[in-house]
């Protein structure tokens, strides 16, 4: 036989494209149309009801940047048409194939009701099926004209991030607005078609399944009649049905679709226009539920539920009844889809108890597993923070991104820095918004790492990043795919029940051990850093405030906690933890909002502990100490004067001179409290520090070495550190002052001034106080560079075998080598208050309080000795998404601690990002609670949600060792239980002599309620 597949493939595709998809609808009337342009900011419906309206045409120019333009269609179904399905299709001039960057708009009727969205993969709504003839049609159509940043593929920084630089000129031009009658026939056709072709091509040449779906396909094309496509479509799908009906091998990979759209709760857009898309994609996800019974949509991120509810209340009800039928499952647990390495562990932890709290108070659901498929990395202690909340799986996508080392799994068991382990699935298919396309059931199959060992897999379908979701299409190419030889079968199903096949066939899964590093996007632990600054203040004042709002519930009469001032505002924060957001990676508008709220969340924070201070009673000044450990430090009386104090963990001392050991003495550039030495070298790095307790030089070269480099990623600019950012750098040596500011026997200071590149400016204030070891910078900077990055480095004395980070709930060591391409690509990570680097017998931390990207490196020196580096990510300049990202003033303090264990960094980490309050208050209460025991460190104290009064501690182990010890408490204890995240008792705490008996393993994580008497 003559080879004539070439011919073949061709004709298919020309006469699919050109014949068989512009028949699908068989007529058309045109809509008449009217136009309001809402001023400013979205409107109410009612608002855009009342409004006036004027003619409008199609081919004309509509909406500026960020508007909202509301559409008025009116028309009739010809009576002819009765019988048939009838659909309004809309073309709002979309750019692409891409629904979420784009224009969009929501449908509805003209008494409010929602009906649909219209996107570019979904531009029809339905009218009636089958239509009676003659039906009046009656929409107001609120029409988004969000910009495209994503133009020139991210090529080029855009004005348009922001509505105050994008300016007015209307995006898009309107194209069609249209009453159509939908040829069911030829659309059935078209995805026969597509279907088959697009298995056809992803076949290998020698497989004769191929041939067949050829031949078949070209037999069938015979039968088309170009001038009645409508009229032979029956007979074409006829002859195809063979080649559709051949079932499976039995040994076909199952992949188990879900229905899904990805929705960046800000991104390219912000928070605002969420709060529309979601209803957007909502009405369309329950749209398509009442068409097809068995399709089912996982949706996570609590906090988009609720926008939902509170802005769309007909939507909501749609949603209530799509999950009393079981095809709308609540997933993930969380209030939204968090970065995975920057937030808190106590973040982390109010994630899933916001999130899994909202979909249990108002659907009845406990949630199961994590979905988190498009963060940026997830750190070591996620298995057990997900396994306390109630989860027994763990799903993402994003490791398939890695930029050079393939991830060995798709099914695996992800065991914590604890021991605790999860049960976790990448999907296979590389994606979070599949369509079941050819290429991608064929890239599910090819990549699946699990063969011989499993045989199923998950792939999330619907378009996504901006929303848009499944759409009828892909439901169709589902049902095609079910039992289809040549192609993996498909099932669409809940996620529970895929993770718990996968769990029965899969049970002695291997195992992975640790962080889930992404080898991409290493800037986000930099970029914005204002943001991730406002992130790591406001989850300390949250700390603070529930700490001395509990003290004051428990010690002053009348005084209310404040239950949903607490709640709102972990809400606030825990929204602009989204993956987006905290990193870094959005535009403008996204970033001005997020500064705004966290000074917004700071100012009402301090107000509530200020509250709770005063609440226990005027008095004489007391120093506040939040941290959970004991503090002998230096604080500022109400005038300015240093007052050296020992305040007790979470509790309170007056503000009154103790004793420490040694005064500061400055001379010269010299600083030096008995502790440590510090010399400050003419151009302003630190050429000495000398650890007198141990009597020997902690630097190997200069410290706090500022360097400036060029900072261009191949891609994703907000995203990306690219290795070869290391090859060109200047080192900033030029200090234009280094004068000793601050000579007082309780501290000593010197401040370095700097200017550099286009404008900007430093000035650093290195600080020693009596009575620690604590060496303080103390960094305002007037940024003004662009694709830049600055580090700060601190190349130390110590043959360090790998550095130890904090995370959440704990640390975890990194090899200080790159032996093998996976040390090697972790040449930045992440980390939170401290990196701590040491050799039998001597550490050094690095602290900061606001920073969270470093890399750690060492080399040997030729006297044999060798230098290990550390280097904080200080601040970048990306372009793109925002253009002015990083622009302006920076102030935040970092510190070296010498001679420093790991339990001295975690002290001291806690120390500078909790700095002691000082307020009049009268007499001392008691701390709430007092833990005694090494590696025992208290993270939250407060109030219980059900507002019963109990007492909930969430404490952890520290040092990565076993800890025993007990947990005391400032008021009568009455009794005890160890509870999950969500305060559900899980068995009954010991209590011996009035305290909490406690037995830790490493790294463990214990939430405690205590009742009172």
């Amino acid at each position: 036989m003559h080879d004539e597949s070439r011919r073949i493939e061709e004709r298919v595709q020309r006469l699919h494209d050109q014949r068989i998809k512009t028949a699908v609808y068989a007529a058309t009337v045109p809509f008449e149309v009217e136009a309001w342009q809402a001023p400013g900011e979205p409107v109410p419906f009612e608002e855009a009801a009342a409004a006036s309206y004027e003619p409008f045409s199609m081919g004309t120019p509509w909406g500026p940047p960020w508007g909202t333009t509301w559409f008025r269609m009116r028309g009739q179904v010809p009576a002819e048409w009765a019988g048939r399905r009838v659909e309004a299709v809309i073309d709002l001039g979309f750019v692409g194939d891409w629904p979420g960057n784009q224009a969009e708009a929501l449908v509805h009727l003209t008494d409010g009701t929602p009906l649909k969205a219209v996107n570019p993969l979904n531009q029809y709504v339905a009218i009636a099926n089958p239509a009676q003839g003659g039906e009046t049609v009656d929409y107001l159509v609120e029409a988004a004209s969000n910009p495209d940043i994503l133009a020139d593929n991210f090529s080029r920084p855009t004005p348009l991030g922001d509505k105050l630089t994008a300016g007015d000129k209307p995006l898009y031009t309107f194209r069609s607005a249209d009453i159509a009658v939908l040829d069911e026939e030829v659309w059935h056709l078209d995805l026969d078609v597509q279907v088959l072709r697009e298995l056809m091509l992803e076949l290998a040449e020698h497989d004769p399944r191929r041939h067949e779906i050829a031949h078949a396909l070209d037999r069938a094309m015979d039968l088309l009649d170009l001038d009645d496509v409508s009229g032979s479509a029956a007979a074409v799908r006829e002859a195809l049905k063979p080649a559709l009906s051949r079932p499976a091998h039995a040994s076909a990979h199952t992949i188990s679709g879900v229905g899904h759209a990805h929705i960046d709760s800000a991104w390219l857009w912000p928070i605002r226009e969420t709060k529309r898309k979601t209803s957007r994609t909502f009405s369309n996800v329950t749209s398509l539920a009442d068409e097809y019974d068995d399709f089912i949509f996982a949706c996570s991120q609590a906090q988009q539920y609720e926008w939902v509810r509170d802005n769309y209340p007909k939507v909501w009800s749609r949603i209530q009844e799509s999950v009393k039928n079981g095809q709308w499952a609540p997933v993930g647990g969380m209030w939204v889809e968090s970065d995975g390495n920057l937030p808190g562990g106590e973040a982390v932890a109010r994630q899933f108890v916001h999130g899994k709290r909202f979909f249990m108070d108002h659907f009845g659901i406990e949630t199961k597993g994590v979905w988190l498929p498009d963060s940026f990395g997830y750190n070591a202690a996620y298995p057990q923070i997900a396994k306390l909340a109630g989860n027994e799986w763990f799903l993402t996508q994003k490791i398939s991104w890695n930029q050079t080392n393939r991830f060995p799994h798709h099914t695996f068991w992800w065991e914590g820095i604890d021991g605790t382990r999860i049960f976790t699935h990448f999907p296979p298919v590389d994606t979070y918004n599949a369509r079941f396309s050819g290429e991608e059931m064929s890239r599910a199959v090819r990549n699946y790492s699990e063969k011989g060992g499993a045989s199923r897999s998950l792939a999330p379908f619907g378009w996504g990043d901006g929303g848009g979701g499944p759409t009828r299409e892909i439901m169709e190419r589902a049902r095609r795919l079910a039992d289809l030889e040549g192609s993996a079968k498909v099932v669409v199903e809940h996620p529970d029940e895929f993770f718990a096949k996968a769990r029965e066939e899969y049970p002695d899964a291997p195992v992975w051990v640790g962080e889930l590093y992404l080898e991409l996007h290493r800037a986000t632990y930099t970029s914005q850093a204002r943001t991730k600054q406002g992130n790591r203040r406001s989850e300390h004042l949250l700390r603070e405030a529930e700490l001395w709002a509990t003290t004051a519930a428990l010690h002053a009469p009348g005084y209310s906690y404040p239950y949903e001032k607490l709640d709102r505002l972990w809400k606030t924060v825990l929204l602009h933890q989204f993956h987006d957001i905290l990193p870094g990676s959005s535009i403008a508008w996204v970033h001005r909002e997020a500064e705004a709220e966290y000074a917004r969340v700071a100012r009402e924070l301090h107000a509530l502990t200020a509250e709770a201070v005063a609440a226990l009673g005027a008095g004489a000044p007391r120093v506040f100490n939040t941290s959970p450990y004991d503090r002998a430090e230096v604080v500022c009386s109400a005038d300015g004067t240093p007052v050296y104090v020992e305040v007790p963990a979470s509790g309170s001392a007056p503000l009154a001179d103790a004793a420490p050991a040694q005064p500061v003495t400055v001379d010269g550039r010299v600083l030096d409290n008995g502790l440590v030495r510090v010399e400050v070298a003419e151009d302003g790095t630190l050429s000495s520090v000398r650890d007198l307790r141990a009597g020997r030089e902690v630097l190997a070269e200069p410290g706090n070495l500022l360097r400036l480099h060029t900072d261009l990623p191949n891609y994703w600019d907000a995203w990306d550190i690219d290795k070869h950012y290391k090859n060109r750098y200047t080192d900033l040596l030029d200090a234009s002052s280094v004068t000793v500011v601050e000579q007082d026997p309780l501290v000593g200071a010197i401040r370095v001034e700097r200017s550099f590149g286009k404008g900007s400016t430093i000035t650093q204030t290195i600080s020693v106080r009596a009575g620690s070891p604590r060496i303080d910078i103390e960094t305002d900077i007037d940024w003004h560079e662009t694709e830049k990055i600055l580090k700060a480095a601190f190349p130390v004395d110590i043959r360090a075998p790998h550095s130890s980070a904090e995370i959440q709930f704990g640390h975890i060591q990194r090899p200080t080598h790159t032996n093998t391409s996976w040390e090697s690509a972790r040449f930045e990570v992440s980390g939170h208050r401290w990196v701590h680097l040491a050799e039998p017998g001597y550490g050094v931390a690095v602290i900061n309080d606001s920073t969270y990207g470093h890399d750690v490196s060492r080399t040997v020196r030729e006297d044999g000795g060798t230098t290990t580096t550390v280097r904080l990510s200080l601040v970048r300049a990306p372009r793109i998404p925002d253009p002015e990202a990083d622009q302006g003033r920076h102030r935040f303090t970092y510190a070296l601690l010498p001679g420093a264990t790991v339990e001295d960094a975690v002290a001291e980490g806690y120390a500078l990002n909790l700095p002691l309050r000082v307020a009049d208050a009268a007499g001392a209460p008691e701390p709430v609670v007092s833990a005694e025991g090494e590696g025992i460190t208290v993270e939250a104290v407060k109030l219980a949600d059900d507002a019963s009064g109990d007492v909930v501690v969430r404490l952890y182990e520290s040092r990565g060792g076993r800890a025993t010890g007990t947990l005391g408490t400032g008021f009568p204890l009455a009794g005890a239980q160890i509870t999950d995240l969500l305060e559900r008792p899980l068995e009954d705490a010991e209590i011996t002599d009035g305290a909490v008996a406690l037995t830790l393993r490493p790294f463990q994580i214990l939430t405690l309620r205590l009742r009172r008497s």
